[in-house]
């Protein structure tokens, strides 16, 4: 998975670490080695020295039949939000805007076509939508992408779109050009 980049500034081995933590993924929890190293394109003895290296640092551990995450990758994500400050400053708005609308309140960013969820208080339903920090969907598909994308010039929401989803979901609307620009209009 990793990517071979030209730019001496590029360190593969960082690349390939991150490829092994993103393939536990949804119904992934625990992965054997060779699951991992079929799973990150990666040849056994170096996903092993990897998840090794992860296990010392505490981001995996090891479990009968393979190995699984620990809560410690969430540091890496955590990380982003609490440099922004994003929670502190959102927090007391979105409970307040929940308290008044009974209705979960969510903070989402553009990431490539996909947002992600990066702030949310929710409200106790019986049906309700599982989303959490970290959660990602194709941005042209939600109501929170769509407001994101329209804040976008005409060519950078091309350029965006272009990108292919990281989410693993399959949208059932994916619209052509004239109707996503119809929509995004529609939005603005």
């Amino acid at each position: 998975m990793a990517r071979r980049d030209s730019s001496p500034d590029f360190i593969e081995a960082i690349a390939r670490g991150l490829d092994v933590i993103r393939v536990f993924g949804r119904g992934h929890p625990m992965m054997s080695l060779a699951a991992v190293a079929t799973a990150s394109s990666l040849p056994r003895p170096t996903a092993r020295r990897i998840l090794k290296t992860l296990e010392e640092l505490g981001y995996v551990r090891q479990v009968e039949g393979g190995y699984e995450l620990t809560p410690r990758v969430l540091d890496l994500g955590m990380s982003y939000v609490l440099s922004r400050g994003l929670w502190e400053v959102a927090r007391p708005h979105m409970e307040a805007l929940v308290a008044r609308t009974r209705e979960s309140s969510s903070i989402a960013q553009l990431d490539g076509s996909d947002i992600v969820y990066v702030a949310r208080v929710a409200v106790p339903k019986i049906v309700t939508l599982a989303v959490t920090i970290g959660t990602r969907f194709p941005a042209m598909q939600t109501s929170l992408g769509k407001v994101l994308l329209a804040a976008l010039p005409s060519a950078e929401v091309d350029r965006v779109l272009a990108e292919p989803s990281r989410s693993g979901i399959v949208p059932r609307w994916q619209p052509d050009a004239s109707e996503r620009a119809a929509a995004l209009r529609e939005v603005r």
